[in-house]
């Protein structure tokens, strides 16, 4: 079997070889959701990730909508979920569909079926970072995931040539619905504005083979990223094993590091408790007292996040909002956002956004001019992959705004960059 990245490279340039070769490669199920569709399936949550938390979706002209970071996670896990479930549900109606069209029923065949035909439209996916392009891209994934798909019925469900065009669209009529109800679910949860332009299929990207056939340089980004997915490859053995031959307990435990292998990096991460993080929400910013001050602990699919706010007023109306956020188990994600080292600047008469690295870290800026020479805006920043400061209010210019989280015990916060961190392999 072709490691991962020449799997993806051939069913997408040479599919009408690559699928007689995928139907008859022996398989599993586990094991096609732990090789393939899992990696390339869990990219789109980093897009996402990306899009809410450090660019944001613009409403019409009134600014962009930015998510929180414990939001922006939960953002990510539920549409991670829903991914899969949709590919496996659209599995099964493609084995359901099979006598209908003359073909042959398997569960196994039907799974590979919609796993290699997603591929398309998940490597498309990578466009919508992009600021108008990023749509087009998506739709034409689209389109050639359905060709895939039309390809690929006759290879794997032995569908007749002639019958493939009828069973490619009802399929295609039941990956719509599909993608609809996502987008429903996920809408009502989290907000629309969160799921605007986002479709079912999201992005994907080049990531790690099984079997190396040669390395990136391990400080580039695509070394970090091919790293990352051998994390993913020895998590899914694990837990493929945990599952034969293990005790419901062990094989829990094996479902817990495929999950920190693939939110964490490779490791489970216990994020700091409330009261440690509430300690860096000072009692005074930038010259104004606080005036509120609170920290929670959520935790989601042996995942934990917290975060600490506090904020700070003075009696001539000046206020400031301060957010510390500990990715804790999700710092594998920020780690990918990192890597991806994506870079963008506006420039508009009211003032600015701008998105960069900064001495090593992923720096946010955005402010807007209230034509009394001063203005409103956020300046945030990570630290360490896994930690992120946020300061949002008014002030003469974006400096204030940037003094005031330099005034913050960054480097303190930084130093807890491992605890409550195990490596899962």
């Amino acid at each position: 079997m072709p490691n991962l990245i020449d799997r993806a490279r051939l069913i997408l340039t040479t599919p009408k070889t690559e699928w007689p070769v995928i139907a008859a490669e022996p398989a599993t199920i586990g094991g096609l959701y732990t090789g393939y569709i899992m990696i390339l399936a869990a990219i789109p949550a980093v897009c996402l990730f990306i899009k809410a938390t450090f660019f944001g979706y613009g409403l019409f002209g009134l600014g962009a909508y930015r998510m929180g970071m414990t939001a922006g996670i939960g953002a990510m896990v539920m549409r991670y979920v829903l991914s899969l479930i949709a590919v496996f549900v659209l599995a099964l109606i493609i084995d359901a569909l099979a006598p209908t069209f003359s073909g042959q029923k398997s569960r196994v065949q039907a799974l590979k079926t919609a796993g290699y035909s997603y591929t398309a439209s998940w490597v498309a996916g990578f466009g919508l970072l992009l600021p108008w392009l990023g749509f087009l891209i998506a739709i034409v994934g689209g389109i050639y995931s359905i060709y895939l798909l039309y390809l690929g019925l006759p290879n794997t469900m032995k569908a007749p040539p002639d019958k493939a065009a009828g069973y490619t669209a009802v399929t295609v009529v039941v990956a719509i619905v599909l993608s609809w109800v996502i987008t429903l679910v996920s809408a009502a949860i989290l907000g629309s504005a969160l799921w605007a332009g986002v479709g079912l299929a999201g992005a994907g990207a080049v990531a790690a083979s099984h079997e190396e056939t040669g390395h990136f340089d391990p400080a580039s980004p695509m070394g970090k990223l091919q790293a990352w997915s051998k994390h993913m490859e020895q998590a899914g053995k694990n837990m493929e094993a945990a599952q034969k031959n293990s005790t419901p307990q062990e094989a829990g435990k094996a479902v817990g590091e495929m999950m920190g292998a693939m939110f964490g990096g490779g490791a489970v991460a216990e994020a700091l408790a409330p009261d440690r993080l509430k300690a860096f929400i000072p009692e005074e910013l930038n010259g104004l007292a606080r005036k509120e001050v609170s920290a929670q602990r959520n935790a989601a699919m042996g995942m934990q996040v917290s975060s600490a706010s506090g904020s700070y007023a003075d009696e001539a109306g000046h206020n400031l909002h301060l957010e510390v956020t500990d990715a804790g188990g999700a710092s594998g994600f920020m780690a990918l956002a990192g890597w991806a080292n994506v870079e963008s600047e506006t420039e508009r008469d009211n003032g600015f956004e701008r998105t960069r690295k900064e001495d090593g870290r992923m720096v946010h800026e955005q402010w807007n001019k209230n034509g009394n020479g001063g203005g409103s805006g956020e300046y945030s920043t990570t630290l360490a992959d896994r930690f992120m400061v946020k300061v949002t209010g008014d002030g003469q210019s974006i400096d204030d705004l940037k003094k005031a989280l330099g005034s913050v015990n960054l480097a303190g916060l930084e130093a807890l960059k491992n605890e409550g961190v195990k490596h899962t392999n």
